[in-house]
This record gives structure tokens, sequence and C-alpha cells, in this order.
């Protein structure tokens, strides 16, 4: 199986998701938009992987190549592949359905709980998730559900914190990807964003975090990735 990403910055790049590839056997092609690399004129792979990144989904002005992703994604979809979008890329798969993305009401960053609805229990792509596991977060804005998909996990910070539509197009707000590795990249690189809030944690508390969950949401990973893939 052939996965591209699509990458906005340089501190946000697939980390586990790229582990679960190589394990897996499947080939990953990296695009990193920060570095202006082209676009794929058409959809050359079976799965997309559409990062994150402190911009917004707005910011069209500012980061001109984002019009030209919006154009790939909704490709992406009308053609059928698989998109796997995250944070920011979740957001704008909901906005390539036909949502819309807003600021949340709360900041979010840390270690925080995600609760599986309803939903979840008849997604292929969630089977064998736990209903309730600690995420980890670094987002501000929120997405809409789009018409057509479900809400598949929420918090107490952010009621929209994933969405499917079937097991092929899935947009989640949390970091299911983080490793130690990336985490520290995240700290190094957007420490400015941990001024005080409801659900911002320090440094020391996410490393601490870290410890405890990381394996965890590694394994998570791994299987909503596995459960994808049987859907190509």
């Amino acid at each position: 199986m052939l996965i591209r990403t699509f990458e906005h910055e340089p501190f946000e790049g697939p980390a586990n998701i790229e582990a679960w590839a190589a394990k897996r056997g499947h080939t990953m092609v990296r695009t990193f938009l920060h570095a202006g690399d082209a676009l794929p004129q058409t959809p050359d792979y079976d799965m997309l992987v559409v990062m994150g990144g402190g911009m917004s989904v707005h910011d069209e002005l500012q980061f001109p190549w984002m019009r030209e992703e919006k154009e790939c994604l909704k490709q992406a979809v009308a053609r059928g592949r698989s998109v796997l979008g995250v944070c920011l890329g979740a957001q704008m798969l909901s906005e390539a359905l036909g949502g819309c993305v807003c600021q949340g009401r709360h900041r979010e960053i840390g270690w925080h709980p995600v609760r599986l609805t309803p939903w979840a229990a008849t997604n292929p792509a969630f089977a064998g998730l736990p209903r309730q596991f600690m995420g980890f977060h670094w987002h501000g804005e929120t997405f809409s559900i789009p018409r057509g998909a479900n809400l598949l996990a929420e918090s107490d910070a952010c009621a929209h914190q994933a969405f499917a539509v079937g097991a092929k197009l899935v947009g989640v707000q949390f970091h299911f990807e983080t490793t130690m590795e990336s985490m520290e990249q995240f700290l190094s690189a957007a420490g400015d964003d941990l001024a005080p809030g409801d659900y911002v944690q320090t440094a020391a508390q996410m490393r601490e975090g870290a410890a405890r969950h990381m394996a965890a949401l590694e394994g998570m990973l791994f299987r909503l990735l596995d459960n994808m893939a049987r859907e190509i």
C-alpha cells in the first residue's frame, strides 16, 4: 500500500504513523508543503494522511498552497481514497466534506481523556478501541461534524474529537501519532502556546503523562490504522 502525507510544519510529522507503515511493509511518501513540495496532480496513493499545523484552515492568504491542498483533498474523497486527517488535517477534511472550522471554547494542550460515542461501536475504523483513553492534544480550533459523518469521540474541552464517514474517511482532533520525540518537538517549536488555561498542561505535566500513556496510545493508533487498511 502506498501512503502519502501532507505535512504543514517541520515539527508535525507522521511520527508513529510512519512507524506503523514500516512495520506493515507499506510505502510512505512524505509531502513537505511547508518546504514547497509539489502536490500530486492526481491521487497517486491508496491512503492520504493529512497532518496538523499551527496555522488555521482559514489562512489561505498567508499559505497560498492551502488552496491547492484543499482541492487535492476533495479529489481524494471524490475518487474513493482512504483519508486520515489529524488535528488541522481533520479540520481540513471536515471542511472538504462541507463542514466548518471555528475557534473552540477552550485551548486543549497536553494529556486529556477522550471518550468514544455510541457511534464508534458501529464504525469499523474504531473497532477494538477502548471506550475511554488518554489522548495527546494541541489545538485551539475545532471542526463541525459534516453531513454524512458520525461523531465518534469527545472530550470535556472539545465536543468534537473524531468523526468518520464509514471507515475510509476519518478525522481525529487529538494526536494518536505522538511519540516521545514528536512531543518534545511540539514543546520546542510551540512552547509559546502554553499560556495557562483550564485544559493546558505544563511541559512537566506532559512529560509525566507521556511516561504513563504513550505506549497505550501507540497500540490504539496501530489498531485504527490496521482497521482502515482492511477497508482499502
